[in-house]
């Protein structure tokens, strides 16, 4: 009996021995399980098919915003201008191709990296997302009105997509497999650690979207595994009456644009 015990004593402290390590191990690493940039050198020159335009804003004497400016053919009938805010990994060179879905129908898109990514640099910090998010916005009500202004969130960039538009006017919030914030993710994927506390960044969905006054409208897929549907899902109850949650079906987390129903839907919320 004393041998059981002490057996299932020293199963008790392997046990907490990893539990701890395990939430160590996340809590230190939570940046390189939440960010996957690609720094770019200052030098680098991104040759994209479509028109574009590279635009550095330097911020202070150190840190510098970079992105880059999409145009449709047709400069002269521009309808107005998507602010998109991308996912977590690599740069604007991952997410450019994108890009052509809103050129196409007449609208300028604007890209910037974050910190760390491309060749934005600075620290990295969930408020410089948001005062960076700003400083676009403001860049681009220098050229049209509110009303010509839609705000894109990809992923991670559904984060800084909500913020500022509970913040700033547009014409409408679009948010493609947006979360209900960090910490809610980071329970679901491991739901026995207290991710509330642990979470360094808080991109809280949930609160931002109370904000919005524009028509809002959500893309999800049903096969999502990095925000899962049913995750995705939990927004719902939030949006106002005349907004969207469209769902699509067979759709994955990075897949959604070879969906023909995603850019139907697409083409119709830019009208």
């Amino acid at each position: 009996m004393q041998l059981k015990k002490l057996f299932r004593s020293r199963i008790l402290q392997l046990v907490l021995a990893i539990y701890g390590v395990t939430g160590l191990v996340l809590w230190y690493l939570q940046e390189r399980l939440l960010f996957h940039p690609v720094p770019l050198p200052a030098s680098h020159t991104f040759r994209f098919k479509q028109p574009h335009r590279e635009v550095q804003v330097r911020l202070n004497e150190k840190d510098v915003l970079h992105l880059v400016q999409f145009y449709p053919s047709d400069t002269s009938r521009v309808r107005g201008i998507v602010l998109y805010f991308h996912g977590n990994r690599e740069n604007i060179g991952r997410y450019a191709p994108f890009a052509e879905l809103f050129t196409q129908e007449g609208y300028e898109v604007w890209m910037p990296d974050y910190p760390g990514y491309g060749k934005t640099t600075g620290e990295r910090t969930e408020q410089r997302f948001y005062s960076d998010a700003a400083l676009v916005y403001r860049m681009a009500a220098g050229r049209l009105a509110a009303d010509s202004i839609l705000i894109y969130g990809k992923s991670l960039g559904t984060g800084v997509a909500c913020e500022l538009a509970g913040r700033q006017p547009c014409k409408k919030l679009l948010l493609e497999t947006p979360y209900y914030s960090i910490p809610a993710l980071a329970w679901y994927h491991f739901p026995l650690y207290p991710a509330s506390r642990m979470s360094r960044y808080r991109f809280s969905n949930y609160e931002h979207l109370a904000h919005v006054q524009a028509p809002v409208v959500i893309f999800q897929g049903t096969h999502d595994r990095i925000v899962p549907y049913r995750h995705a899902a939990t927004l719902r109850p939030l949006l106002k009456p005349g907004d969207r949650f469209i769902t699509i079906k067979g759709g994955g987390h990075n897949n959604l644009a070879t969906f023909d129903f995603y850019r139907q839907q697409l083409r119709a919320a830019l009208r």
